[in-house]
């Protein structure tokens, strides 16, 4: 979990220090693009090279190995300003990233008995779901407003030489060994391409108006082409390509809980995406400040995953139980937060988001422990990278789908409500005239009053603008667990119906 906590720093950074990394780096739009969709693209292609790491190295030493990366490219990236240089230290961070998510789970998963899991997957979470969720927000946001940008990626340093230092201490995980896979180069370069060009879609199609971009619809061809071929490469010759192992759909449990796992991701990271914006883009918050809007549910997002544990560990019950109460507290939380105003703050959505994090609590836990508990051992870390793959594309896939969804939402919102600020109407001059003797008794020359007075209408329809975007954004959350939630159920039937159920091994 300690070791775990350098990706969870990582891989938020750049939402919160965007403009200062920018500044720092003297970077354009497209320049800090590459710095976040090619650290993305690295963590998917460390996903899938993981099995043939733990083969090779060992799990325990790949984990060591990824570990020491991890934290060698962070401290790098906190002392250049060159871009090609920073560039590298995230794709170097997104790889070994990727290789520390998935050996870490994968090894408590080996070293601990299945009776246990409930309570070692809950600590494993507060590292790899509650930090970047909660935790990891507030911290950067306070660096930023404190001290630089720069001492965000070395505070990942502590993390990660403290988690080094606890796993040489715990020499009986040497003893976990992993089969020996055949690497498959050209799998790795098919993978790599598509991996970088559907995220490329994914993170910067809503920059290029999607598929009215020819750079768009090309990298979107071929990614989706070469992703084709690498799964029908798999299925021809399953001995020779070993980036993936299908014979895990046979598990309904496991098809179940990819399916699930998609959703997830849509709701952690595009709830954690939308949340900090609107308290930024809104309610004009500092980042320290819209971090700490999501920080009170650290303590219900950990208290939910222990009580999940104890529910399921102690009590026997079955692992799907605390599903439906996620979804629904989910939605709960979405649908209060589609209240909020321009003159909301944190006594006004700090009830919804403190049912945010039980409801992500109930929600995490059940599906990891559903998809992965019945699973053999020789299969394990395929399901894991699999497993964190279809989270990565869900939180991709939800935060591209509410940026475009708000930023189209602000513009239609805009022409409707100008439509009504007519130069003609009563309330129109009424308003004017009472701004312009406002701004007059506060010093302002007569003959600017008027044009000043027009200037702040036109940023109060800005404001209400986006105020309602966001809104409708949170409101459609709401509504995707609407149709997510029967969607998987009836997954769960027909899967229930068609697969045979395999028992724990």
């Amino acid at each position: 979990m300690t070791i775990v906590l350098t990706d969870a720093v990582a891989g938020t950074v750049l939402s919160m220090a965007r403009l200062d990394i920018m500044g720092g780096t003297h970077a354009s739009a497209d320049e800090f693009a590459k710095l976040d969709y090619g650290y993305t693209a690295a963590k998917l292609c460390a996903f899938v090279l993981t099995p043939w790491f733990a083969g090779a190295f060992g799990l325990y030493r790949s984990v060591m190995i990824a570990g020491a990366l991890m934290t060698a490219a962070c401290y790098g990236a906190a002392f250049t300003s060159d871009l090609n240089l920073m560039f590298g230290f995230r794709l170097l961070q997104g790889a070994s990233g990727g290789v520390l998510l998935v050996g870490a789970q994968s090894l408590l998963f080996r070293v601990f008995p299945m009776r246990q899991q409930p309570f070692v997957q809950s600590v494993y979470a507060i590292g790899s779901v509650v930090a970047p969720a909660t935790l990891a927000p507030y911290m950067q946001g306070w660096l930023l407003d404190q001290i630089d940008w720069s001492v965000i990626f070395l505070c990942s340093v502590p993390f990660g030489v403290a988690g080094i230092v606890l796993l040489a201490l715990a020499p009986q995980v040497e003893e976990v060994e992993s089969p020996r896979i055949t690497f498959d180069a050209v799998g790795l370069i098919l993978f790599a391409v598509a991996a970088f060009t559907l995220t490329f879609v994914l993170n910067q199609g809503n920059r290029w108006d999607w598929f009215g971009d020819s750079t768009v619809v090309w990298a979107t061809i071929i990614g989706l082409t070469v992703l084709g071929v690498q799964i029908v490469r798999q299925f021809l010759e399953p001995d020779i390509a070993t980036m993936f192992n299908f014979a895990l759909f046979r598990n309904p449990n496991f098809a179940f809980g990819i399916a699930a796992s998609l959703a997830a991701g849509f709701a952690l990271l595009g709830s954690s995406f939308v949340i900090p914006s609107f308290a930024v883009s809104v309610l004009r918050m500092t980042p320290t400040a819209a971090g700490s809007l999501l920080l009170p549910s650290t303590l219900m997002f950990v208290g939910s995953l222990f009580l999940t544990a104890f529910m399921i560990q102690k009590l026997k019950l079955p692992g799907v139980i605390t599903i439906p109460l996620g979804i629904l507290g989910l939605m709960l939380a979405m649908w209060l937060l589609s209240g909020s105003s321009s003159g909301s703050g944190m006594p006004d959505m700090t009830p919804a988001i403190l049912i945010r994090g039980l409801a992500l609590g109930f929600l995490f836990l059940s599906i990891t422990l559903v998809t992965l508990s019945s699973l053999d051992k020789t299969l394990l870390i395929y399901g894991v990278a699999l497993f964190s793959i279809g989270r990565q594309m869900g939180g991709l896939a939800g935060i591209s789908f509410l940026q475009t969804f708000i930023e189209d939402q602000t513009a239609q919102n805009r022409v409707v409500l100008a439509a009504h600020i007519l130069p003609g109407r009563e309330e129109v001059i009424a308003r004017i005239g009472n701004l312009g003797r406002l701004l007059a008794s506060h010093g302002t020359e007569a003959g600017l009053a008027s044009k000043e007075a027009v200037a702040l209408i036109g940023k109060a329809v800005a404001l209400q603008s986006t105020t309602i975007a966001f809104d409708t954004a949170f409101f459609a959350i709401t509504l995707f667990f609407f149709g997510a939630a029967p969607t998987l159920i009836i997954w769960k039937i027909v899967l229930g119906r068609v697969l045979a159920p395999k028992s724990a091994k």
